[in-house]
């Protein structure tokens, strides 16, 4: 119960809901959970968390000329402008705090490959949840798994 509820932590917080899985994975290294467990939970939710900001994204032209539409096309212009001058190597920073949600939305808007962007999205939140992980675990004491 404990890794579904870190997936489900880790899948909300790439979304653009709120929601911090540092919290949640930091308090589960310190009390002994396994640390490959932890991080292939937390990597696997919030990769798929960052797929779904994807497929939003994918849907941005449907509705870029409704009236509710809280994005402006001129904003959509300058998003796919810095998405082309970084390429899709961009999606390696989709784990950030500030931007890295938008920077998946705007994959998606620019139809990046699904494998491309699983893989690059998926990189990027593995190393990030290694280090944390590592982090806390030093931090704390929590000795490190045996190969």
């Amino acid at each position: 119960m404990v890794y579904l509820t870190l997936f489900l932590t880790s899948f909300a917080a790439a979304t653009l809901l709120p929601a911090y899985s540092e919290i949640l994975i930091g308090t589960l290294v310190v009390q002994g959970y396994s640390l490959w467990w932890l991080w292939l939970w937390a990597t696997l939710g919030n990769t798929l968390g960052s797929v779904v900001n994807g497929v939003i994204g994918r849907q941005v032209d449907r509705f870029k000329h409704k009236r509710w539409f809280p994005i402006s096309e001129t904003q959509l212009h300058k998003a796919r402008n810095s998405f082309n001058r970084y390429g899709q190597w961009s999606l390696l920073l989709g784990w950030l705090p500030l931007g890295g949600d938008a920077l998946t939305l705007v994959g998606g808007i620019m139809r990046v490959p699904w494998l491309n962007f699983i893989v690059l999205v998926g990189i990027g939140k593995g190393l990030r949840y290694a280090f944390v992980i590592w982090l806390v675990a030093e931090a704390s004491g929590v000795p490190s798994p045996s190969p």
